[in-house]
């Protein structure tokens, strides 16, 4: 049986606008961290070829930092020899001053075993049994389907046939695709399987297709938006015209999760999880006490960190918009207060219904008086 890996869509280099700059820069270290897991998977399935199906890095002139990274790790794996082939995508294309082209110092750097698609008309054979075929991007946008600029399987030719390419096989009404694939090139080009990037989830079209076409999704995410990422495509080929079987691997550190809590005792639990490897997205709709928003002012630090802790998930953006404060009957007990404060108390709780700055300027009256009691 003949096993490949299938990845895509590392976008080393990618830096989150989302977060703050430290954690942000966290996870773009983990984006290299991810080839490691990678090439140990690479290992584990003794595989005879990785496929990286475009956008490994996520502009065409990566800073060095990247680009020698990743070069890095080929070259520290002495007793490895299978081919890895490295397609630039509508991220990173095949331009003129690319990373890929042959006089970049990152080809100097490869390892033999290493082959970026450079060319049109691109093929790598895997002993006599299997070919991959190959077609870079060489814009970031473009209207032709690189998979059907792929060659026929020739006449008596009896091999195992993988196209590799990078575009899109979704049609969205109003929306120009950038680098179409049609989801029958497969068939149309005699291949046995598309290894494709671009989508960021995990997908297999069909599913225990004959000749599937195959998003692994990117190895780690990138937004909050991006269903089913975090996986490389383990395939295992037993012979041509045979359901190739398509194993999804696990890959990524770190979690992205969007969460709307609407109770505190749901705040409380999930505060009790183990959140140190998710980036949180943390949205707040209900109504508390006093008490109970000082509560979860509390909960929210422990969550996000402060400058003397570290928080106990790996990032957190909150939104309040939705909190709304209702004082209890005893916070709203003024009758012990001076007459000055007591007619101040008096106009905020009438306005408080209708107007937030009113019931948070109620909040600081309580908390002051409470201190001077």
């Amino acid at each position: 049986m003949l096993t490949i890996l299938h990845t895509a869509d590392l976008h080393l280099g990618h830096v989150s606008r989302q977060l703050d700059a430290e954690t942000a820069k966290k996870l773009a270290q983990a984006r290299l961290g991810a080839v490691d897991t990678i090439l140990g998977l690479a290992r584990q399935y003794d595989v005879r070829a990785i496929l990286c199906a475009g956008d490994i890095f996520d502009t065409a002139q990566p800073e060095e930092d990247w680009w020698r990274g990743l070069a890095d790790r080929f070259t520290r794996m002495t007793d490895w020899n299978a081919p890895v082939i490295l397609l630039p995508g509508n991220h990173d294309p095949l331009t003129r001053d690319s990373v890929y082209q042959r006089g970049h110092a990152f080809r100097r750097a490869l390892p033999p075993w290493v082959h970026v698609v450079d060319r049109d008309e691109f093929a790598v054979e895997l002993g006599t049994e299997a070919v991959v075929y190959a077609r870079p991007c060489r814009s970031t946008a473009g209207a032709d389907d690189p998979s059907l600029a792929l060659p026929d399987r020739a006449e008596g030719d009896d091999r195992i046939r993988i196209g590799l390419v990078h575009g899109s096989t979704f049609d969205l009404q109003g929306y120009q695709t950038n680098f179409p694939i049609a989801r029958d090139a497969p068939e149309q080009r005699g291949m046995d399987y598309l290894a494709i990037g671009d989508f960021h989830g995990f997908r297999v079209m069909p599913e225990n297709g004959i000749a599937p076409v195959v998003y692994p999704g990117t190895p780690e995410p990138t937004n909050f938006k991006e269903q089913g990422a975090g996986h490389v495509a383990i395939v295992s080929f037993r012979r041509r015209g045979a359901s190739p079987k398509i194993r999804k691997e696990r890959v990524a550190r770190w979690t992205w999760r969007d969460e709307t809590v609407s109770s505190i005792v749901g705040l409380r639990n999930l505060a009790a999880e183990d959140l140190s490897s998710t980036i949180l997205r943390l949205r707040l709709e209900m109504t508390v006490s006093i008490a109970e928003h000082d509560e979860i002012a509390g909960i929210l630090r422990s969550l996000a960190g402060t400058l003397a802790s570290h928080g106990r998930a790996a990032g957190v953006i909150e939104d309040r918009t939705r909190l709304r404060i209702q004082a209890s009957a005893e916070e709203t007990d003024f009758d012990a207060a001076p007459e000055t404060i007591q007619e101040v108390a008096a106009v905020l709780k009438e306005r408080a219904a209708s107007c937030e700055k009113s019931r948070r300027a109620l909040v600081i009256l309580y908390r002051t008086m409470s201190g001077l009691r």
